[in-house]
């Protein structure tokens, strides 16, 4: 099943423009396929404004938001895989949503084949229960 990520990516952005708001995106500076000047990376993580006026051409696909942006007045393509995305949110109110930390060795992948190894249906969740343990009390 694909990631529900970028489709909520691209709504919550949606629904911050609309309302007048600006958009900005939490990012994991240290994702070796994220494509931004190293002036920007401060830390661990880097807040982008993706609102359309300090962006041109915001592409959010399945993969990754890219668009080019000015840093320092200067004009330069940015790259961002949308699982390096950690939150996108609403500068002026803080409304938006988190999104869970993924790994980055394909983690969906490898979850999926190790519930298909571990024998277990889609139907059984959670650990396995033996016999309850119940007593009578009068």
């Amino acid at each position: 099943m694909t990631s529900s990520q970028p489709y909520l990516l691209r709504a919550l952005n949606e629904w911050i423009v609309d309302n007048g708001f600006t958009p900005q995106i939490l990012v994991d500076s240290t994702h070796p396929d994220l494509n931004i000047p190293d002036a920007v990376r401060a830390g661990d993580k880097v807040v982008l404004n993706i609102s359309p006026s300090a962006v041109r051409d915001l592409e959010i696909d399945n993969e990754y938001v890219s668009f080019v942006a000015r840093f320092s007045g200067i004009s330069h393509a940015v790259l961002v895989p949308v699982e390096a995305v950690q939150a996108v949110y609403a500068r002026e109110n803080g409304q938006g949503m988190m999104f869970p930390e993924t790994e980055r060795d394909g983690s969906a992948e490898s979850a999926e084949s190790a519930d298909s190894d571990s024998g277990l249906d889609n139907k059984e969740s959670g650990p396995k229960r033996g016999k309850p343990n119940l007593k009578v009390i009068k």
